[in-house]
């Protein structure tokens, strides 16, 4: 079976104080996580808490690559079908994303990917990934 990868409508990001910069940073193609200045953990979703000591956080940027860990090809949850993975970053964090710019069915668990920015309504970025070549 084949699901080649069709743009879709994507709504814009819900952007407050403690995600701004994350946004702002995804608008220039670049993606960012929160590491602990206590214990240098970086983590998934971004908080100004480090969900393991406590401790303050700051942004870091990410290498935006990583390895497919589960994913699954979504046909009925409307008109275009979409992939849904989740992906561990080579920082060690596993973010739940989209596979893009591909044929949905080829990605498997295991594939190398890198992130990329497809636009959103009001003008930003969502952070997807693609396989790597």
């Amino acid at each position: 079976m084949s699901t080649p990868y069709k743009d879709r409508p994507l709504s814009a990001p819900i952007v407050d104080k403690v995600t701004e910069p994350y946004w702002a940073a995804a608008r220039n193609g670049v993606l960012r996580l929160r590491r602990c200045t206590s214990c240098g953990k970086p983590h998934w979703y971004p908080r100004p808490v480090c969900p393991f000591c406590q401790g303050d956080t700051e942004w870091t940027d990410a290498s935006g690559r990583g390895t497919v860990y589960s994913v699954s090809v979504t046909r009925r949850a409307g008109p275009i079908p979409f992939a849904m993975a989740y992906v561990t970053l080579d920082e060690g964090v596993t973010m739940l994303t989209n596979i893009v710019d591909c044929d949905l069915d080829s990605v498997k668990i295991g594939d190398r990917v890198h992130v990329v920015f497809k636009d959103t309504e009001g003008g930003g970025k969502m952070p997807m990934f693609a396989p790597d070549k």
